[in-house]
């Protein structure tokens, strides 16, 4: 379904056909409709130590010239980025979806358990915005803390 409108009659049918008759996809704008939070940012350097493909994260976003698991360090700060200021709430608890691959679902459950034992459990930051705006590759990130940073939990 990558690339197609997730309102598409094609679409739609597909998911009929693996979900069942009457499954469908909705549209849902409400804030609840995040798992954890809104956000999810990874660092280049948490993703050279995981060792395997990044999309298994999920990342919404990921920051690049950081070495090695500095951002265990981030949470309770915020990113500043142009004009976009993101809040770090703490670091993701990883769940059973980054066992499986991007390309093919095949499931390896070794994934996970890696991220348990050398992780403890987590990777990457449940991140929110706090000042909205455009960002783009490339854009410089600034690691804040202090009253720019008011409201993110420590």
């Amino acid at each position: 379904m990558a690339g197609r409108p997730w309102d598409s009659p094609e679409v739609a049918a597909e998911v009929e056909a693996l979900g069942g008759p009457g499954a469908r996809l909705v549209r849902d704008e409400g804030a609840e409709r995040f798992d954890v939070l809104p956000l999810l940012v990874a660092t280049d350097g948490a993703i050279a130590s995981f060792g395997h493909d990044s999309r298994r994260l999920w990342p919404n976003l990921v920051i690049g010239g950081v070495e090695g698991m500095a951002e265990r360090e981030w949470p309770g700060s915020c990113l500043r980025i142009g004009k976009v200021l993101i809040g770090v709430q703490d670091l993701r608890l990883r769940c059973i979806m980054t066992s499986y691959d991007p390309d093919t679902q095949v499931q390896d459950s070794a994934i996970t358990q890696g991220i348990y034992r050398r992780f403890e459990g987590k990777l990457a930051l449940n991140c929110f915005v706090l000042e909205g705006g455009e960002i783009a590759v490339g854009d410089e990130v600034q690691r804040v803390r202090g009253r720019a940073c008011a409201g993110v939990a420590e």
